[in-house]
């Protein structure tokens, strides 16, 4: 667990969501009332959802052609599927985007809210479930993927994430799109669960690491040299003095 925290805790996301975190927790205690926990859970499912339709939708499209696009998608997840093992590709390098969805997110419900409980209210109330639920769902959503990665001693829950996860990686990158530990039944919902024959049948040793492109295709090959990493899919960044 102290690997994985310590990894965590130099995230630049989780860094500079903190501050809205506690801010959060602060007006809760401030005004608290049983519907403003009812936000906090409604925040918390809500980030659940946002992580799968993130992950499958945005994440998992189709590779741009356009050079520059495609190195933005590379080092915010096809690079991280090439190299798995590698801490700086855990998470994206735009570590104000969280920030900014959570800002625009909290003005959407803000508005939505407004003529149901006041525009003060309403602000409360969207900032305290989306600040404190969803950020704490996407804390737990950084800890679990994080610990599925580490080579780390893992107890039955860390077992189990890190079988789940990985057979995203290693057997099927067109299922198990959820990552936080118990959100199986999100894919199971939108027909994304793993299924053994389908993983099969889809399985290509060459392409797996790649998210099915070519790993000689030229984008990966110039994405790969823009930020440093080594020529072939799964091999270790040296580091110095290595």
């Amino acid at each position: 667990m102290i690997p994985t925290l310590r990894v965590l805790m130099h995230m630049g996301s989780l860094q500079r969501l903190a501050p809205f975190w506690l801010a959060a927790l602060v007006l809760l205690v401030l005004n608290f009332s049983p519907w403003l926990l009812l936000a906090v859970a409604y925040g918390i499912l809500l980030q659940f959802f946002v992580e799968y339709a993130m992950h499958r939708f945005l994440l998992h499209r189709k590779p741009p052609t356009e050079q520059g696009i495609f190195n933005q998608l590379y080092r915010s997840h096809i690079g991280h599927h090439e190299f798995p093992a590698d801490p700086e590709l855990f998470t994206g390098d735009d570590h104000w985007y969280p920030v900014r969805f959570g800002l625009i997110s909290v003005t959407l419900h803000t508005l939505a809210l407004w003529p149901l409980l006041g525009l003060q209210a309403g602000f409360v109330t969207a900032f305290i479930g989306l600040f404190l639920g969803s950020v704490s769902a996407f804390a737990f959503y950084e800890y679990c993927h994080t610990l599925a990665h580490l080579n780390v001693p893992k107890g039955w829950f860390g077992q189990k994430i890190t079988r789940e996860h990985l057979a995203h990686h290693y057997q099927d990158h067109h299922a198990t799109y959820h990552v936080s530990a118990g959100m199986g039944w999100i894919d199971r919902l939108f027909g994304t669960a793993h299924d053994a024959e389908a993983a099969k049948s889809r399985f290509d040793r060459r392409t797996i690491l790649s998210m099915g492109m070519d790993p000689e295709d030229l984008r990966l090959v110039t994405a790969r040299k823009a930020y440093g990493l080594p020529p072939k899919p799964g091999m270790k960044r040296l580091q110095p003095g290595e």
